[in-house]
């Protein structure tokens, strides 16, 4: 199948990011954009659903302050409920 060289516009922090992703995935953004113009074909529609922001701000910074958390090895973590309760009632 032959293909058409196609040029579209995209914020310059989004490509870099996505490319770092895409790179991950060991995609290109040529495969990658392929990839989902042929899931819009199968979906009849784009494959996700398209929504306002479900989360406030206040919620979003409390998701990223327990990504943080999570990655401080400071913060202790348990193996078991047992244990985890035991550290609350002391």
């Amino acid at each position: 199948m032959a293909s058409v060289p196609t040029q579209i516009r995209i914020d310059q922090n989004v490509k870099r990011d996505v490319s770092a992703l895409f790179e991950e995935l060991g995609l290109d953004m040529s495969s990658a954009v392929n990839l989902f113009l042929r899931q819009c074909l199968i979906h009849q529609g784009l494959p996700f659903k398209v929504q306002k922001r479900r989360y406030n701000d206040e919620v979003i910074a409390a998701m990223q302050e327990a990504l943080e958390i999570e990655k401080d090895s400071s913060v202790p973590s348990y193996d078991n409920m047992d244990d985890l309760k035991k550290a609350l009632l002391s």
